[in-house]
Parts: structure tokens; sequence; C-alpha cells
């Protein structure tokens, strides 16, 4: 498997630390918890380490792999791009062959090609953008969500469908995911005529949007969707309420996170999103759902299913090869269909999933979200 092979320098070492190793390796199976533990987004790897550990936890109770245990392993690349390399480098250098994650998509190209270079199975649960596998020929990364080319169009299409504003402003982060999934929801509204009257990048981090809100209530705006994360979102909900802009703002999964309530108050209310399906609603999820609760954790939120269902895929395809190499791992993951809590998985040539479904709700200022009819 690529990421063991020895260079000259690995070939020195001493046999009583290759012993060492292998030993370890033998009674242990580790898989990497790729996404932010600091910044401002660490609520979004929250969510994914929950569902990874309850999955690892659910397949130790049973006994393990193979009578092996798996151990979970937190590397924190902030969802910064710039940090992708490093901790894909950082999962490299630990010699750990299976990652779930990284969970910002910037992030995730910073580091895809390195996972496959290396020939570890990465599976991100949260990553959308298309140019994480677009024109790659990548073996070795594989979702476990669907893409911004999935997730714009069905936003599009209730907002066509079900909105039909007069005029539309699209906002984005200016970050490959923001902006790529801006981008889908752009190219659809005017393929069906939509006036889209803006399209804008802010710059994440700042603290006032004034200037934007501004903007639209100039161009006569009367729906806004935004391509970014919460805190962004949050806070043009809330300037533009306080500025008395009244329209409705829509924005993607990665706006899905109770954190905005607090930065957005009242103005949240009625906040579309498109998120996964609510798998924890699927009566064949209850035990799962379960086990979450007796931990204190939440199955509900955009990523803790995606995650425990990119867990699943990995120690299936470990069982099924009888094998941690991770090359055979991932060759059968391209061949077969997992049985997972978020449904049959299979995937493409790419690493993309066949199937995906992306659902409208209607977020409420107490944090819970209503699935659109």
């Amino acid at each position: 498997m690529k990421y063991l092979k020895a260079s000259a320098i690995s070939m020195a070492i001493s046999a009583g630390l290759m012993l060492s190793g292998q030993a370890l390796a033998a009674d242990t199976i580790q898989i990497a918890a790729v996404g932010p533990v600091t910044g401002p987004v660490t609520q979004y790897g929250d969510m994914v380490r929950e569902g990874i550990r309850t999955a690892i936890e659910a397949a130790n109770a049973a006994g393990g792999v193979d009578g092996k245990k798996l151990e979970m392993v937190e590397v924190d690349d902030a969802c910064e791009p710039k940090q992708g390399p490093i901790a894909a480098n950082n999962v490299v250098n630990k010699e750990i062959g299976f990652v779930v994650g990284p969970v910002c998509s910037g992030a995730t190209v910073g580091g895809a090609s390195i996972y496959n270079q290396e020939g570890v199975v990465m599976i991100t649960p949260s990553a959308t953008a298309p140019n994480v596998t677009d024109g790659k020929n990548f073996e070795f990364v594989f979702r476990t969500i669907g893409r911004d080319d999935q997730q714009g169009p069905a936003a599009a299409k209730y907002i066509i469908d079900s909105i039909k504003p007069k005029k539309v402003a699209i906002l984005h982060d200016k970050q490959s995911y923001g902006q790529g999934i801006a981008a889908s929801v752009q190219d659809n509204l005017k393929k069906a005529n939509v006036d889209v009257a803006m399209f804008e990048g802010i710059n994440a981090g700042e603290t006032d949007y004034s200037s934007v809100i501004t903007k639209m209530k100039s161009a006569g705006v009367d729906f806004v969707y935004y391509g970014g994360y919460h805190p962004e979102m949050g806070l043009l909900m809330r300037q533009a309420a306080e500025q008395g802009l009244k329209v409705t703002f829509m924005g993607p999964e990665g706006a899905g996170n109770p954190e905005i309530n607090a930065i957005a108050g009242a103005a949240v209310e009625g906040m579309l999103l498109t998120l996964p399906a609510d798998y924890s609603a699927l009566p064949e999820n209850k035990a799962v759902v379960e086990a979450f609760k007796a931990k204190k954790r939440d199955a509900s939120g955009a990523f803790q299913l995606t995650s425990y269902a990119a867990t699943q895929a990995i120690i299936a395809g470990i069982k099924a090869t009888k094998s941690t190499d991770p090359e055979k791992v991932a060759q059968w993951l391209h061949a077969n269909t997992v049985k997972s809590v978020i449904g049959d998985l299979s995937w493409n040539k790419q690493g993309d999933l066949n199937t995906f479904k992306f659902d409208i709700y209607t977020w409420h200022k107490d944090g819970s979200k209503t699935a659109v009819k």
C-alpha cells in the first residue's frame, strides 16, 4: 500500500521500533478525523467527530473488526485551505491509512491530492465543492455527501417554483465552497429567467456588511441567497433586519448550525436551507439515534450521520477485503455498495456518490428546523 512504502530514510529505522509499530497496528485500526478543532467553524468538526465516535463505539462494542479495535485520531485543519496539506501530511506521517474528513471544501481540496498520492482512503462527509473530485482521477478519495452542483439546483428549483422572487441578490464568501454553490444557484436561476440583480462576494470574518446591505436595498431585491458558512450568514441577516431590509435569506448546509441563532437573533426565523435529508428520522435508524442520545450527542445535525456512514464504509471495506491495506479497501469501495445509516452508498469512478438528495428546510429562532413540504 502506498502510504507505507518505505523510503531510504524509513528503511533505516531500528528493528525494535518497527516491531513496536507492527504490534500497535495488529491491535488497533486508526481512523483520522480531519477537520476544525480550532477556528470559527469548529461546530462542524464537532458534528463530524460525533458521527465517527458513535460509529466506532458501535463497531467496538460488537467486537471490533476481525478482533481489532478501532480508534479515532483527531487532526486539526481549522477549516483553512492552507492547512489542508499540513493536516494531510500529519496523517501520512502518523501512518494512518483511513480518514473521515476533511470537513470544509477548501481544506479538502488542499489535502485530497496528498491523501491520494500517499494511498490514504479519504471519505469526506461534508465537502460539497465539485472541484474536490472533478478531473482529478483520484483512486482513494470519496464522499458521503452530495455536490454543490446537486445542492445548487435543488435550492434554485425551490426559489423558482415556490418563492418566485422579482429580484434576487446572490452573495458568497469568495471561497471554494461558498462561491461555487452561489455560482450554481445563479446559473440555474438565469436559465429560468429569474432576475439576478447582484452576484457579489463579501470578505469572510468581517463584522460590518452595511455596504452590501445598502446596495441590496438600492437594487430592490426581495430575496437573498448566500453561499458560505453560518458566521457571515448570521451577521448578514441580523444587520439586514437592523437596516430595514425585509427579505428572506437562503443558504446551503454550511449555514445550518445552531450557533447561527446567537449571531442572527430573531432575524434567523424563516431562513431557508438546503440540507441532507434528516436520516435521524428514519425508523431503521432508531437504535443509532438512541446511541447518540446516550452519549448526549445529537444525530439530527447536517453531518453526524454522513460521518457515521463514512466510518461504516471504511469498516465495511476492511471487513470485506480482510485487510487494512487502503489500496484494497479503495478498490472494493469503487466496486461495491455499502449499506449505511444514510442508505445504500455507491460511488462513480471519481469517488462521488451515484445518488444523493438535498431537502429544503425552514430554520426557526429556537434552533429547530421544519422540512418544507
